[in-house]
């Protein structure tokens, strides 16, 4: 139990993402709601905030209507929830209640409910004195009432009957236009969930005298329960700029550089399928490790065993860095993370250990790849709150961003991304007298000088080799470079 400034008491939902956006977790003593449509997690989530109040040696008690005992219990135990010392009182329809032979025309609700349910489950909760109760779902009190006035009014003298015992209440619902306006202004806090195209999304858009972290976050449901991952809040973690350059290792690029990349820069790496952006990037990732420094790759559009192979086959050490801890590479599965999961992964590694580069290829990958997909603008706000997140920490980014021409550059990056970068590497397919040639140049720093010349390179069982700048020619943008004629001329 935590305790605040202002002398609030402060109780574990269960689920530390959760416990992040109530800002601390749910108040001792108060009345919560949780709303979702069905299969958004509304009982996971309290059976999650019950286990809880077991682990800390509570009482807790689950009134429930529409699932049996035995049924919560195997659910749990499905998600790895022990409840087996929980309380239950079923306010529920008994199954001969289906098989009664009774019918009845027009009857008052009341009348066909035993008159003393209500009773026995104040006499329950006397009995008991629980720390916490799941009403699951509250709509079954609905069913006792013979009017929405009298359900509301139960609703209120309920919840004031535990907050005067010191319990603390969540009660689960579907979305009904006709209530929910009720119990939210009832409840001291709302729990909002949707499972959609993005898969679970939570919101907590009311938490009385406390506060929330406000927005839509990643949730998820697993063989051992309950995740949420708050979305990432830059501004809460900064740092000084420390213009130290962070080196690729290839003279010819870091000269293209003026000398590497400036430390907690983002840089994007931007040229057409087979080019080399991969590679270029890989350079950076021995260059830090090789350093002793922390480097992070993830891979959204290759395989580590691909990735693995292709980079020995080009000298650069993967497995040796991987073994001595100095490099971190982890391919992501489709469909398998919430942007705001993956967010707070990288967060972990970064606040755990000492890495100056983190690595994303590519930005085309990250959007297909993260669960239900991100549209353009869902994808710019994503990735420029991790970016400033990792840049606040003094971590250099570098982004690889695949064009579909293969020559000529027509804009900087896809998805119109380019405001994210402080530097932006191009590298492209250009041809030469008949010969198709790789070229490479630096179109944007924003600390620092660099040439504006491209140079050549090539890649081969050495590794990335970047030549000479293209003096003498014009036109190398566009991927038709021509001689000019004074450089002709001295042939």
């Amino acid at each position: 139990m935590a305790v605040n400034g202002d002398s609030l008491c402060q109780l574990s939902s269960g689920v530390s993402g959760l416990d992040s956006l109530l800002n601390g977790g749910f108040v001792d003593e108060r009345l919560y709601l949780v709303l979702g449509a069905p299969g958004t997690g509304k009982t996971t989530l309290g059976m999650e905030f019950l286990r809880a109040g077991l682990d800390q040696g509570e009482t807790v008690l689950l009134i429930h209507g529409e699932e049996s005992k035995q049924g919560h219990l195997a659910n749990a135990a499905q998600l790895d929830i022990d409840l087996t010392e929980a309380e239950f009182f079923d306010i529920g329809p008994r199954s001969e209640f289906f098989t009664n032979s009774r019918s009845y025309d027009v009857v008052d609700p009341a009348d066909l409910e035993d008159d003393s349910l209500i009773d026995d489950i104040h006499g329950t909760i006397d009995d008991l004195d629980p720390d916490r109760v799941l009403i699951d779902p509250i709509t079954q009190f609905q069913y006792l009432e013979p009017t929405d006035y009298q359900f509301r009014k139960r609703i209120i003298s309920f919840a004031r009957f535990l907050k005067d015992r010191g319990t603390t209440v969540l009660m689960t619902k579907t979305p009904d236009a006709q209530f929910d306006e009720q119990l939210k202004s009832l409840s001291d806090g709302v729990v909002a969930l949707e499972h959609g195209d993005e898969g679970r999304r939570i919101e907590v858009p009311k938490h009385r005298g406390v506060g929330q972290h406000d927005g839509t976050h990643g949730m998820e449901i697993r063989d051992t329960g309950c995740f949420v991952y708050p979305a990432i809040r830059p501004q809460q973690h900064s740092r000084s700029f420390a213009p130290t350059k962070l080196t690729s290792g290839i003279d010819g690029l870091d000269d293209l550089l003026g000398g590497g990349i400036e430390q907690g820069t983002v840089t994007i790496v931007s040229g057409p399928s087979g080019v080399g952006k991969t590679t270029a990037v890989t350079e950076f990732l021995e260059s830090a490790a090789a350093d002793g420094d922390g480097a992070l790759a993830y891979l959204f559009e290759e395989s580590l065993e691909t990735f693995t192979y292709r980079s020995e086959n080009l000298g650069i050490p993967i497995t040796e860095r991987r073994d001595d801890g100095a490099l971190t590479i982890e391919a992501v599965a489709p469909s398998v993370r919430s942007p705001e999961e993956f967010a707070q992964k990288i967060r972990s590694q970064v606040e755990s250990r000492d890495l100056d580069l983190v690595v994303i290829d590519g930005i085309q990958g990250y959007k297909t790849t993260i669960k239900g997909g991100v549209d353009d603008v869902n994808l710019r706000r994503r990735l420029h709150a991790l970016a400033t997140y990792l840049t606040n920490m003094n971590v250099s980014v570098l982004l690889v961003d695949q064009q579909h021409e293969v020559t000529g550059v027509p804009q900087p990056t896809s998805a119109n991304v380019s405001y994210l970068a402080d530097n932006i590497i191009y590298q492209q397919f250009v041809e030469i007298e008949g010969e198709l040639q790789r070229v490479l140049g630096v179109i944007k720093k924003r600390v620092g000088n660099f040439e504006t010349i491209p140079r050549r390179f090539t890649i081969d069982s050495d590794g990335l080799s970047v030549g000479d700048p293209m003096t003498g020619y014009h036109g190398v943008i566009t991927g038709l470079p021509e001689r000019s004629e004074n450089a002709a001329k001295h042939d």
